[in-house]
């Protein structure tokens, strides 16, 4: 029988391109969207579902859910792509990016999962993979709100292994570096200094950096990385992709908290 997986983000970025990933392979792919409308391309592909969903709205997501299961009859694996970034200092940052930046990356994620598990328990299987970042376990200046989120993403996800393993689901976390994809544009918040001067000089050299950080061209090989955490039948729990993933998680990994700060403030000019 053919596979069918679930999809959030699916209009952009790691999301599109897990979507093309997974249909090319023969899979049905329930792919979930806040304006499917607006999409011209997905749509034309077979056993592709184009369908709305909101993961800050708990109806979209219910709706999404059953018409997923409606169209195609289960659900195996689920791929939690939706997101968006922030950047600025965290005592500027305004209440409701705050709030917006969990409820999107880490609360949605949650009734996401929430609304799929009900059909993986009763299949007694299941693949969950969470779309996290190097973010998720090592941080950069001026991203404080976009790190905690990845930060609470990957132990939740680690912790979660216990109550869904002997139920036959496998959860697995993919961690990008830097890759060009629009994350930086429609998906990131950018509050910055927030009018702060103690915080102007770093930020702006930061920000100045940060516009000139060599990032992977090739988005493919995430849906790469993801698909296969979706077919590997092991255990593994990380799946980190991008040039720079594995040396910068190694290095942190070695060094002791205060010389890997130092390095990196040494890499971000601040």
């Amino acid at each position: 029988m053919k596979k069918t997986v679930f999809i959030t983000g699916a209009s952009s970025g790691f999301g599109r391109e897990a979507v093309k990933r997974f249909q090319k392979e023969g899979w049905n792919v329930i792919a979930t969207m806040r304006s499917p409308e607006k999409d011209t391309k997905l749509s034309a592909f077979s056993d592709v579902l184009l369908t709305r969903m909101d993961v800050t709205d708990k109806e979209s997501i219910k709706a999404a859910v059953a018409a997923g299961i409606r169209q195609f009859g289960q659900i195996d694996v689920l791929v939690n792509t939706a997101g968006f970034g922030t950047l600025g200092v965290l005592e500027a940052a305004p209440e409701e990016v705050i709030r917006q930046q969990f409820e999107v990356n880490f609360f949605g994620l949650i009734e996401v999962t929430k609304a799929v598990l009900p059909d993986m328990r009763k299949h007694r299987s299941g693949v969950i993979i969470n779309i996290s970042s190097i973010g998720g376990r090592v941080t950069f200046p001026f991203s404080t709100l976009y790190h905690a989120s990845k930060f609470a993403l990957e132990g939740m996800t680690e912790s979660w292994q216990y109550e869904l393993n002997p139920l036959g689901i496998r959860l697995k976390i993919v961690e990008p570096a830097g890759f060009k994809t629009d994350f930086a544009g429609r998906s990131m918040n950018i509050y910055g200094a927030g009018g702060l001067g103690d915080y102007q000089e770093p930020y702006d050299k930061f920000a100045g950096k940060l516009a000139t950080w060599p990032m992977s061209e090739n988005i493919s090989d995430v849906a790469d990385v993801i698909y296969e955490a979706a077919t590997d039948d092991s255990e593994k729990l990380r799946y980190p992709v991008g040039h720079e993933a594995v040396p910068l998680l190694e290095a942190r990994h070695q060094m002791d908290d205060v010389a890997f700060k130092k390095m990196m403030v040494g890499q971000t000019g601040i």
